[in-house]
């Protein structure tokens, strides 16, 4: 029998296949037989390869030397000496305690190795959904990290988006930041999300994220959007995220903001990367789902709770009718899913926002023929009763080919 991650590997890459064939969502252009084409996914790694090989050189780049800046305590090294495969679909950053040390950091000897690897120069993005899959380590001292820098490197002009941090002294949260000129440092602006009843990042794999637009991003974890940022944030600052940034992954050791490790903390320690995906494309924001009478499908009231409706309404650009498609063939807006409600199947089962789950029930597909179709279900996107009027509530229904189940993106 397949393994779950293989069978979750295969319906990955099937769904991405299909949306770079038909799927249009976030942005979308008509194709001259009035199909749809785009290609959604711009990045993606899955870290698949034989255990101990370096990774894929085409999209990373490894950083080597030590960081004076945070006067951290490891040095960065090359190769696959502290960054590999390990067979199983992963990349595994190691942080070791080298005794004795063969480095020479900023403040003489270095007592610890790790990685860090960037897509500079190979890849970057302006706008869009950035997501990671991680399991962090865990002890004081500790410092993965999952962020953007923006070009060319300014800091802090050029910018900064943390979609990721943690410190080992805090293992329930991490932390999502933007810095930018006179905003850096600590004076980044952020916030904190914290799992409940005491869990530690460090025991699960969570997927970190944010949705970014020309003058907002969003940060989520597990599909929970936990902070958003606009340029009214800065109190007058100039906003600095409308431009490329490339990715950048690490574990660093030690710093101004973690401390050091101390006698607590066991080496090795891992930072193990499931994957890495960016969907983006020509316009920044996503694009609107129109459909019956012109209009837009809508989050009702712009509200981003789990449960919310999702509806037929007048378009009016705002971020409620914004959807992008995720790498694993979600409908997103406002950092949420568009979902089957409790996993139906069935004619006049309702659809709502609810947090990314990546189940079936928010899994979709468009074909050339404007319809969107949960493949559960097999059944299309419908506006109940073929009602044009604003508030008319959004089903699945069978494929029928009436107005009511035919859409246009963008």
């Amino acid at each position: 029998m397949a393994s779950p991650r293989l069978l979750r590997r295969c319906l990955f890459a099937a769904l991405s296949a299909a949306l770079v064939a038909t799927a249009a969502i976030g942005p979308a252009q008509a194709d001259a037989a009035g199909g749809v084409t785009a290609a959604a996914v711009t990045f993606s790694d899955t870290f698949d390869g034989p255990a101990g090989s370096a990774v894929d050189s085409s999209k990373w780049q490894i950083e080597t030397g030590d960081n004076v800046n945070n006067h951290e305590r490891q040095y960065y090294t090359s190769g696959n000496k502290n960054a590999a495969l390990d067979g199983q679909g992963h990349l595994v950053i190691t942080a070791r305690r080298e005794n004795p040390a063969d480095y020479q950091c900023w403040y003489g000897t270095c007592q610890y190795t790790s990685a860090r690897l960037n897509t500079s120069g190979k890849f970057t993005a302006q706008y869009g959904h950035v997501e990671a899959r991680m399991k962090i380590p865990r002890g004081q001292g500790m410092w993965p990290a999952f962020w953007m820098l923006g070009t060319p490197v300014n800091w802090p002009d050029s910018g900064e988006i943390d979609v990721m941090e943690n410190v080992g002294f805090e293992p329930s949260t991490v932390h999502g930041t933007i810095h930018g000129p006179g905003y850096s440092g600590s004076g980044g602006i952020g916030a904190g999300y914290t799992l409940p009843n005491g869990q530690a990042f460090a025991d699960a794999f969570h997927t970190f994220a944010v949705d970014w637009a020309p003058d907002s991003i969003t940060w989520s974890v597990d599909g929970n959007v936990y902070q958003r940022r606009t340029p009214a944030d800065l109190g007058g600052k100039t906003w600095v995220f409308n431009k490329p940034f490339f990715l950048i992954l690490n574990l660093a050791v030690g710093g101004y903001w973690p401390g050091d490790p101390d006698g607590s903390t066991q080496f090795p320690q891992q930072l193990v990367v499931d994957s890495v995906s960016v969907t983006t494309g020509d316009t920044a924001t996503g694009g609107a789902i129109r459909g019956l009478a012109g209009k837009c499908v809508d989050v009702a009231g712009a509200n981003s709770a789990n449960g919310t409706p999702v509806q037929l309404y007048d378009c009016n650009g705002t971020a409620a009718q914004q959807w992008t498609v995720g790498a694993d063939g979600t409908l997103r807006a406002l950092g949420k899913c568009l979902d089957v409600v409790d996993n139906g199947t069935a004619d006049r089962s309702k659809v709502q926002l609810w947090d990314c789950t990546g189940g079936p029930n928010q899994r979709w597909a468009l074909p050339a023929a404007h319809d969107i179709v949960n493949p559960q279900a097999n059944k299309c996107l419908d506006v109940t009763d073929n009602n044009s009027a604003n508030g008319t509530r959004l089903q699945i229904w069978t494929c029928a080919g009436t107005a009511n189940q035919k859409w246009t993106v963008g």
